[in-house]
């Protein structure tokens, strides 16, 4: 009986020690490429020896455990995680990584984390090109600089180091990369305060403390309960505001009228002067059409300018409604900002608030002046000259034109090169029409042409010429004697014969046989000449003179005295 009791008892050892046996090597079969449990057997100073369960040791440098705190905390016999990269290498030994099993427990976190978006503690540890390194859980992920606050930092070293909750936002599990964001986490925070503060505040709300935060030249940035709102420059004041900054400082607390609130993008838009009256009620009956009012030049643009009839209340004077003179004038040439001036009011809109306003209609109109000066005398002074004419300015400011066909009866451009920008000079005011002055120097003489008036010449008449020059087309003459009426007669008009039509045996101050008129326009001071005409209207005189029935027959002057000579011959032959 004891001896089977003891033979049972050595069996349930014998089967006890192989289950403990198979759990043993169980264990031992170990893969690569995972994470398993080893224990700590030594810590060195470079290394930690680990006993991975298959009768092998493992060394990790102790610069995988980075952080201070686990190095302390593990200790012989303290088991750790590790990650087995090789059973055996070329030299025999176990390759493994603390820190690749650090990370690779952190990634799968990660990824379920991206998947909830659920918030993450991490360490900002370093700078690189366009954002930052932030330590989570031992992984490194990448963190733009947009990401890192709600507005952009210029010092971060508050950040660094320390713990911060952030989200992932990115992960490439091909590249192992990962992005995350501190923003996100502040905007989820700040979105669901405005939400909680925008239900205390309603469209039409006053607020009596709306402290200013920033000022741009486009408006107002307040600070509403912890809400940021914006005030536009044209609902700071009626009135025109060159700078917001001119009328308010940081920190400053104003009374505001909230007018439009956005829930879809939290957007608050405030107002100053709806808290004011509108200058612009009853505006037509402050101001009437046609009347002059005083008002103060407030800003200058190229299209016009801008004047302040009162506080709040500002028209626009067109820069065709600046001066007589020049209905295109830049108005910085006629008014100066601030400068003190008279208007007279042209048009009002009231549900547009706009004044139409006129600055030369308070002045006299130098148009209706000068209508009574057509025809007098007057002095100006050149402005420019061009290639065809003069433009001189009259003592009104109007601007008047000098036509070169105009400075002399002669009509010679060249007559322009005589004059002098800024120099004065004696004109006649011809004509005005569709506000364009004519004026001419050569109206202020007496008009060579009268010459034809007073004596009595016409078409048909024959005078006698003066050469002046001598060309090859023909000779330059002159009819009066003060050689004012120049005429060109062309060589095919200076003689019947064409072997006496030579230019060239003429010469300067020669008088020149007698010329027929043979056209004459005054106005358009066209005269043709032609000694050839006069010479055979001669000759015809002569043959109906002395040559009887020959001018019927068509016999010349020439033809009637060799007939006449021959005759006289035959005569004498018969006497002797």
């Amino acid at each position: 009986m004891a001896v089977e009791t003891q033979i049972k008892s050595k069996s349930n050892s014998l089967k006890e020690f192989q289950s403990l046996l198979d759990e043993d090597f169980k264990d031992r079969k170990l893969k690569e490429n995972q994470i398993i449990k080893a224990t700590v057997t030594e810590i060195t100073k470079n290394f930690v020896v680990v006993d991975c369960k298959a009768k092998m040791e493992g060394m990790i440098p102790v610069e995988e455990f980075k952080d201070k705190n686990e190095l302390e905390k593990i200790k012989k016999g303290s088991v750790i995680e590790v990650y087995l990269e090789r059973i055996e290498s070329f030299k025999g030994e176990i390759i493994i990584s603390r820190e690749k099993a650090i990370r690779m427990n952190s990634w799968k976190k990660m990824e379920k984390f991206f998947e909830t978006q659920e918030e993450l503690v991490g360490y900002i540890t370093g700078r690189v090109k366009g954002g930052y390194i932030c330590t989570v859980d031992g992984l490194p992920t990448f963190m733009p600089a947009s990401q890192i606050d709600l507005r952009p930092l210029k010092k971060v070293d508050h950040l660094m180091n320390v713990p911060v909750k952030v989200i992932a936002t990115r992960i490439d599990k091909h590249r192992g990369n990962v992005c995350t964001s501190r923003r996100a986490v502040l905007e989820k925070s700040k979105n669901a305060e405005v939400k909680e503060a925008m239900k205390n505040i309603k469209e039409g709300m006053i607020i009596e403390t709306a402290r200013v935060k920033a000022t741009t030249d486009w408006g107002i940035f307040l600070d509403i309960n912890g809400l940021d709102a914006l005030c536009h420059v044209s609902d700071i004041s009626y009135g025109r505001v060159k700078k917001p900054s001119d009328l308010v400082t940081i920190g400053q607390q104003l009374k505001v009228r909230i007018t439009k609130i956005d829930p879809a993008t939290n957007r608050i838009s405030a107002s100053v002067k709806a808290l004011s009256e509108d200058p612009y009620e009853g505006i037509e009956k402050k101001y009437k059409i046609g009347n002059i009012y005083d008002g103060v030049c407030t800003k200058l643009m190229q299209y016009g300018a801008f004047v302040r009839l009162e506080e709040g209340v500002e028209g626009l004077i067109h820069s065709s409604y600046l001066s007589w003179v020049n209905k295109s004038i830049e108005p910085s040439k006629v008014l100066s900002v601030s400068q003190s001036i008279k208007v007279k009011v042209v048009s009002i809109d009231v549900d547009a608030k706009r004044i139409s306003l006129s600055y030369k209609d308070t002045m006299e109109n130098p148009w209706e002046k000068i209508q009574d000066k057509i025809g007098s005398v007057v002095e100006v002074k050149i402005k420019n000259i061009t290639d065809k004419a003069i433009f001189a300015e009259l003592d009104n400011g109007l601007t008047g034109m000098v036509h070169y066909k105009e400075i002399s009866f002669d009509e010679n451009a060249d007559n322009l090169k005589k004059f002098k920008k800024n120099s004065l000079i004696k004109v006649r005011i011809l004509e005005i029409k569709d506000e364009k002055i004519k004026l001419s120097i050569r109206a202020l003489e007496k008009d060579p042409m009268d010459w034809f008036k007073t004596n009595n010449k016409k078409v048909g008449s024959v005078i006698s010429t003066k050469v002046v020059e001598v060309l090859k087309t023909g000779v330059k003459v002159a009819i009066d004697p003060e050689k004012k009426i120049i005429v060109i007669i062309k060589k095919n008009q200076l003689a019947v014969e064409p072997a006496d039509c030579r230019p060239e045996i003429y010469s300067p101050g020669n008088t020149m046989a007698d010329a027929k008129i043979q056209d004459l326009d005054i106005k358009t001071r066209k005269i043709v000449l032609s000694p050839k005409a006069a010479q055979i209207d001669e000759e015809k005189s002569l043959v109906a003179k002395f040559g009887k029935g020959a001018a019927k027959s068509g016999a010349t002057l020439k033809s009637i005295f060799e007939k006449a000579l021959s005759g006289g011959k035959k005569k004498k032959e018969k006497k002797e």
